[in-house]
């Protein structure tokens, strides 16, 4: 029976070693420290015995070193033996020396052992937890793949190769991404947190780190380094700009990154569930960088506020709603691109000389809707009048009643000058 009991006892060590994937040393560290916890509740201490352990064959060993003393100076059954005692074992034995004897494990009682069972499985559980914890802090900003175990309303739960929960939040999911029990997922790993000694590792699709690493995977060049990726924005699923630079002038970053037909990109593209990406040359002069960010309008001149980190862009009328793109999404992924705020303003032809930028109308109309005019295009009072009051309701968003008392407003300025 005691023998059994050892035999379980030892098996459990090679269960752990097998499925937590734990290293041989560590396993013996985490045993031993066990044993010794037993040993100095029953002994009061453990520095007088030597515990061996051999995790590959399932076997340990303990013994006790104890001082031999004369008889009548024996005191601590635990670290002293009698002289009398130790001469049984040994004629030769004499004070002062020590006498080391196997101690039988099996003597400790079974509540022992089920103790000893218990808290090898707790430690060797949390060095597991801990060694998850470790390698996937090292994965941060690194693309996994993974199953799709089992969708919630708030977030997907995944496992890794080796059975390891990952986990995708809805708001870091791509909004236009589906996915099936069983598919296999590639995200960033984007955070890794302990909670409650759990390591919980959160990934990412939409996160400018999937993108760049994506374009890493994608293009030769930017893997070897012949091309830097500069800049990074992006509003997931629907449009990025990249600025690439090259380190090596006979090489176009662009060009590169794109390929013929852009059949490099397309795969990028396809695992982003066809965002759109605008590829383009970076450059350390921030007016043509913040020209090119706005591609693919063409602008006529651009005024730049450093300090305030602002810029003022003119432009032709028909190069305005390409500025502003679809939604407000190329102006806002340029100012992402380039750290500045954007204003787009119309350029005046000779014969608008004598219009009046809507500033001049803060006293009448409040600033926060003379901002979101301009934010159409629209900076000057003529360019308002030019736009129909339905399609200034649909493109700015403003109540009817705000829009009918800007356009009498506007329309009375002119009206008087008339007069």
């Amino acid at each position: 029976m005691a023998k059994r009991e050892t035999l379980n006892l030892i098996d459990s060590f090679s269960e752990f070693k097998d499925l937590k994937n734990i290293d041989r040393s560590t396993l013996i560290s985490v045993v031993e420290e066990s044993f010794r916890n037993i040993i100095a509740k029953k002994y009061g201490t453990d520095e007088n015995f030597d515990v061996i352990i051999n995790p590959d064959k399932g076997d340990f060993e303990i013994y006790r070193n104890r001082t031999i003393v004369a008889d009548e100076n024996f005191q601590d059954p635990n670290l002293e033996i009698p002289l009398s005692e130790a001469q049984k074992i040994d004629e030769d034995y004499e004070i002062g020396e020590e006498v080391t004897d196997t101690v039988d494990f099996m003597d400790f009682g079974r509540r022992a052992i089920l103790t000893l069972k218990q808290t090898l499985s707790s430690k060797i559980s949390d060095l597991h937890k801990e060694n998850i914890y470790i390698k996937y802090k090292e994965k941060v900003g690194q693309i996994v793949t993974a199953e799709l175990y089992q969708i919630w309303k708030n977030e997907m739960l995944l496992l890794d190769e080796e059975g390891n929960e990952l986990y995708l939040p809805k708001s870091e999911q791509i909004p236009t991404d589906f996915y099936r029990k069983g598919d296999m997922v590639r995200a960033v790993v984007a955070m890794v947190e302990n909670r409650n000694n759990i390591p919980r590792i959160t990934l990412s699709r939409v996160s400018p780190v999937f993108l760049e690493r994506l374009f890493e995977l994608e293009i030769p060049e930017i893997h070897d380094g012949l091309i830097t990726i500069k800049k990074i924005a992006r509003i997931p699923g629907e449009r990025a700009k990249v600025a690439v630079e090259s380190y090596d002038d006979r090489i176009d970053p662009v060009g590169a990154c794109v390929g013929i037909k852009g059949s490099r990109i397309h795969g990028i593209v396809r695992e982003l569930r066809n965002e759109n990406i605008d590829v383009i040359n970076y450059t350390n002069n921030i007016s043509l960088f913040i020209a090119r960010s706005l591609s693919p309008a063409k602008i006529s001149s651009i005024r730049i506020n450093e300090e305030e980190k602002k810029a003022e862009i003119y432009l032709k009328p028909e190069e305005i709603s390409q500025a502003i793109g679809k939604g407000g999404l190329n102006i806002k992924l340029a100012s992402m691109l380039t750290g500045y705020t954007l204003d787009v303003f119309r350029e005046l032809d000779e014969a608008e000389t004598e219009d009046i930028y809507l500033d001049e109308f803060s006293d009448e109309i409040d600033e926060w809707v003379i901002d979101v005019l301009k934010s159409i295009g629209c900076d000057t009072a003529k360019s308002v009048l030019s736009i129909s009051r339905d399609d200034l309701i649909h493109r700015t968003d403003l109540e009817e009643e705000t829009v009918d008392n800007v356009l009498t407003i506007l329309k009375a300025e002119f009206e008087e000058e008339e007069k």
